[in-house]
């Protein structure tokens, strides 16, 4: 009895958080940000590395691939964002240029908020400021999981994780289970192996049943068991 009244009082508080959450979307959207909104084809860049840094961009609708290119040419992919995420938030540190690419990987909608503006809204609306630090909080989490994952786990572990990362596990407020069309080599470079074993993984993961190709590459939850296996 005991469970099943803490597993419904779980399930109300996440109703109430979601009924009262801050719509950062609605308040983007409304008349008294200035704020321009800018649709983007596949593959066109948002912004290049080594670009004036003089916005912080929020990602209404689509899928955007963040990539640094060092001394020697060599590009990584450092970051795959969904809607709901910001990104070129560097400028309010201090950075004067973009420190790395951020690119469409679908047709996207990106609505730019001006970095003096970006810094009145924090300062003024609680709301956005919550949301835009537990934004910030949770990337910094993931990129330290992320150097944890290169550092400990084999290779097939690693793409599954980015798999399920991709399809938006864990997000309620988000669709997921569809990853954005990327390639094996995009995929290769986020996991930090090659496109051979990256196709070696899918295909074992579609024999398997954890994924499943249907116009896109559709993600099946029990591909996190690839994840916990120790």
């Amino acid at each position: 009895m005991r469970t099943i009244a803490r597993s419904s009082s779980i399930k109300s508080n996440k109703k109430l958080e979601r009924k009262y959450a801050f719509d950062a979307q609605a308040f983007l959207d409304s008349a008294g940000v200035a704020r321009t909104v800018t649709a983007f084809k596949r593959a066109e860049v948002v912004y290049a590395q080594g670009d004036a840094a003089n916005g912080v961009m929020y990602l209404q609708r689509g899928g955007i691939k963040l990539t640094v290119v060092n001394e020697n040419g060599k590009e990584a992919v450092v970051g795959i964002l969904g809607p709901g995420d910001f990104f070129g938030e560097g400028c309010l540190a201090g950075q004067p240029v973009r420190m790395g690419t951020a690119t469409a990987i679908t047709p996207s909608t990106v609505l730019v908020i001006e970095k003096n503006e970006m810094f009145k809204v924090l300062h003024e609306e609680h709301g956005l400021s919550d949301r835009f630090i537990k934004f910030m909080l949770a990337r910094n989490i993931r990129i330290e999981e992320d150097l944890i994952d290169q550092l400990f786990n084999s290779s097939e572990k690693r793409l599954a994780r980015t798999l399920l990362l991709l399809a938006r596990y864990g997000k309620e407020d988000q669709p997921h289970g569809v990853l954005p069309n990327l390639s094996e080599e995009t995929l290769a470079e986020m996991v930090g192996t090659t496109r051979s074993r990256v196709n070696f993984f899918m295909n074992k993961f579609r024999k398997l049943g954890f994924i499943r190709y249907n116009g896109g590459v559709q993600i099946n939850t029990s591909l996190l068991s690839i994840v916990l296996h120790e």
